[in-house]
């Protein structure tokens, strides 16, 4: 006759404090790496009376958890982040290690502009890949370098129901960052549809831009703008670096009249300051986009990158009109900082 095995010994402990008890469980779960059912029979209790004290152990705060991983870094950023704006989320990459900007550099602006960039495309294109899986959707796009980064960096997804819109006016002269060609290649990428606006970013004057806002072509492309599913727009910082100056759109004259009227920032051509205000000037007359107030309460999504963008990031999700941040992790940090 073969013998049965005996049971597992087991310990009755109910008869323990209910401190020890608890101690004693969570160290199991939480220490040993014993699952709930296998703490519950190392301890000779039901499986939900060992539910019941762990929960009662993180309640009392006997249990903290501590994550060694550099990414545990980024989480933290990015909570921090959004908490203080109020944003639905922020997505930060993982940081490089680059010190705050000597304003007076220009190839170290230049070469973490170019990094910073580069990771938020990358991000942004995963963000995006995500959203262009679940079927029809139309997405407004503004443009600049950082958007044109998710544009080169978007791959593995087709979907020939999408559509792509610019936000704003094209540049006069071509290039990688300018609307037409942006929208173009996120249609190009993905099989889907793009859809432009069929004039200058800036009029001459303020009768020129009502006039072509008048053109029923404009109009119309206006109103498709207008009615996407989600937003996806970048911020300048307002320097000599920056995107509007380096394409002659401003010049330093009025760089320096902007600036003095406290603007940290633009976005589709209207103007911030360090507190969110919209800061009125003529430059923002004659313009031609998607105004700003149209994207408040919409999925409206920031991508920017770069220690010299910290201020003008600050400005805009201070006006209320972002839900989520796509930054790079260098530049999240410095957010951080100015936060505290």
């Amino acid at each position: 006759m073969i013998a049965k095995a005996p049971k597992r010994l087991t310990l009755a402990l109910n008869h323990d404090s209910d401190d020890a008890l608890l101690v004693r469980t969570a160290w199991l779960y939480h220490v040993a790496g014993l699952n709930q059912e296998e703490t519950a029979t190392r301890l000779g209790l039901h499986r939900s009376r060992v539910n019941r004290l762990l929960a009662e152990a993180r309640e009392r705060g006997l249990v903290s958890v501590t994550i060694h991983h550099e990414s545990a870094r980024d989480v933290a950023t990015e909570q921090t982040i959004a908490d203080a704006f109020g944003l639905d989320f922020c997505l930060s990459t993982p940081a490089i290690g680059f010190e705050p900007l000597d304003v007076t550099d220009a190839a170290a602006i230049r070469m973490q502009g170019l990094v910073a960039r580069r990771a938020v495309g990358n991000a942004g294109a995963n963000f995006l890949r995500g959203k262009l899986q679940n079927g029809p959707i139309k997405v407004g796009v503004s443009w600049g370098r950082t958007i044109e980064q998710v544009a080169q960096q978007l791959s593995g997804v087709r979907n020939a129901e999408a559509m792509f819109i610019s936000l704003l006016g094209s540049l006069t002269r071509n290039s990688a960052s300018n609307p037409f060609e942006v929208v173009q290649a996120f249609a190009a990428r993905t099989g889907g549809e793009g859809h432009f606006l069929p004039v200058p970013f800036i009029a001459d004057s303020e009768s020129d831009r009502d006039v072509l806002l008048s053109q029923r072509s404009v109009a119309d492309a206006m109103d498709l703008a207008r009615s996407a599913d989600l937003f996806l727009i970048s911020t300048g910082e307002l320097a000599e670096t920056s995107f509007l100056r380096v394409h002659d759109m401003l010049s330093s004259a009025e760089l320096q009249s902007i600036r003095a009227q406290g603007a940290v920032c633009d976005t589709l051509g209207r103007l911030f300051d360090a507190e969110g205000r919209e800061i009125r000037h003529p430059l923002s007359s004659r313009t031609l986009a998607v105004e700003p107030e149209a994207l408040r309460g919409r999925h409206v999504v920031l991508l920017a990158g770069g220690l010299e963008k910290v201020d003008a990031i600050t400005g805009l999700l201070r006006a209320g009109l972002v839900k989520g941040l796509i930054v790079d992790g260098d530049t999240g940090l410095a957010i951080c900082r100015e936060l505290r």
